[in-house]
């Protein structure tokens, strides 16, 4: 039910207040309005309110990083700040200032109608002092873009900083579920602790797990000394696991336990030994079918997706691209490359690419921008002249544009852009291992089979196995 207090609306834009008024005055709540910070206090002087929605930009200051004087005022009063400026920067202040909803514009009527509903039958605990806005952030946040399809990325952000529930961030490769993870960590109260990262993908499976919780002298082969693992290293902090869906069946139940317990053993060790760690997980891969096919944990996987968040490929946020950018070209002088602009021209080309290698690959080539172009302003001939046309599955011989591995190694080469004179033995490497995957699964992990199905000699794919730290038992059915 509304409240019996009014709610007190501040907002300069006639027409966005117009449609809210009629929205909320539709819902049974009367609605006093004014357009700026002035007008705001002499309200809360002379009245009290059940809730408060404000504008962050106003006509004579802004309205969130004055609330300090509305929680003076109002203590009990929740907030719901609204905002054109759709940044992490905002959202993160609208978090800190302890509001009860942070809405970017255009937003959803019917759920700010909502919110308000349920504010109004809310209160925040007397007393309460607002947080304090972190300083200068705005042009050094770790994110860039303000798309819808980014704003659901922020607002779930804002949502776990104070707490240390464990997140699975998910998404294509290369579009920045590292930066998502650091931010988390920066600017939530973990933020004086350690943040460790690392890439389970990028460790053969046989040092996963000491990798992950150490190990003690002489416990293998080369365990010369004691080793803290990762988890101890992060204790206080967070530990990011990226590439999850990577990660060896036996490591998973180690990982599982840690999570469950608080504890780690260290390989070779018989103490256990408490930490405390925040953990954030991320992968490009769909956990649902490995999970099915038995390849990933399903109790494993619900322990981590505690709050998913999904980050969207470049091409469903190409209003974006051009903020990106820029913001390269800002990096790429910090660099030490040449300063550089881009057309609006470059931009619009830029724009229509289908960066299949999203941020990473957008990044990479307005650094080569920066690097190999010949004027300080950077047009679209020039675009077109440095990095070429778009490798795309159709432009792949013998694809058509159906998929299948031209179009798998047509999106490795765009997202890694290896460097002339390694390209033959990268993309070896980096389709080996996936290959050999490949032919173990489908042959039940039996070696000799699998050796058959490629083509090569058991003895080779023996000891490729062995190099690449591949466990055929994986593969073996249950």
């Amino acid at each position: 039910m509304p409240t019996s207090r009014p709610v007190l609306l501040v907002e300069d834009d006639a027409a966005i207040a117009t449609v809210i008024i009629a929205a909320l005055e539709d819902e049974g709540f009367t609605i006093v309005h004014c357009t700026g910070i002035a007008a705001r206090d002499r309200q809360l002087d002379q009245r009290r309110f059940g809730v408060m929605l404000t504008d962050v930009i106003l006509e004579d200051g802004d309205g969130l990083a004055s609330l300090a004087a509305v929680r003076e005022r109002a203590p009990d009063m929740p907030v719901i700040v609204l905002s054109a400026q759709n940044t992490l920067d905002t959202a993160v202040r609208a978090s800190e200032s302890d509001a009860f909803e942070y809405f970017p514009k255009p937003f959803d009527l019917d759920e700010l109608v909502q919110a308000v509903r349920q504010a109004a039958g809310s209160r925040a605990p007397a007393g309460e002092e607002a947080g304090a806005a972190i300083p200068g952030e705005g042009e050094r946040m770790p994110l860039v873009g303000r798309s819808p399809a980014m704003q659901g990325v922020y607002r779930m952000i804002t949502r776990v900083l104070r707490n240390d529930l464990t997140v699975l961030i998910t998404g294509e490769s290369g579009t920045g579920k590292e930066l998502v993870a650091e931010a988390i960590h920066e600017l939530g109260n973990r933020r004086t602790g350690p943040f460790v990262a690392v890439n389970t993908a990028a460790i053969p499976a046989d040092l996963v797990e000491s990798e992950l919780f150490g190990h003690e002298k002489g416990a293998f082969t080369g365990a010369i000394a004691q080793a803290i693992g990762k988890f101890e290293q992060a204790n206080g902090g967070t530990l990011f696991l990226d590439e999850i869906g990577d990660m060896p069946a036996e490591a998973q139940t180690r990982l599982l336990r840690a999570l469950q317990s608080g504890r780690i053993r260290r390989v070779g060790g018989r103490q256990e030994i408490a930490v405390n760690v925040r953990i954030i997980a991320a992968t490009h891969r769909d956990l649902t079918p490995m999970i099915a096919a038995g390849t990933f944990r399903e109790d494993l996987f619900y322990r981590l997706n505690v709050v998913p968040i999904v980050l969207p490929p470049l091409r469903e946020r190409r209003e974006d691209i051009a903020a990106l950018a820029q913001h390269f070209l800002v990096q790429a002088a910090e660099d030490g490359l040449p300063r550089r602009v881009l057309s609006a021209e470059a931009l619009e080309r830029l724009e229509q690419r289908t960066w299949r290698g999203n941020v990473r690959e957008l990044r990479n080539v307005v650094h080569r921008l920066a690097l190999m172009a010949r004027e300080e302003r950077i047009d679209a001939e020039s675009v077109g002249d440095i990095i070429g046309p778009e490798i795309t599955p159709a432009s792949v011989p013998g694809e058509g544009g159906q998929g299948g591995f031209g179009a798998a190694l047509a999106g490795w080469l765009t997202a890694e852009s290896p460097p002339p004179g390694s390209l033959y033995h990268r993309a070896l490497a980096a389709f080996e291992k996936p290959l050999i995957e490949y032919a173990l699964g489908r042959t039940g992990g039996n070696q000799l089979r699998a050796a058959q199905l490629l083509g090569i000699n058991r003895n080779t794919l023996r000891k490729r196995i062995g190099e690449l730290g591949l466990e055929p038992e994986r593969f073996s059915p249950s």
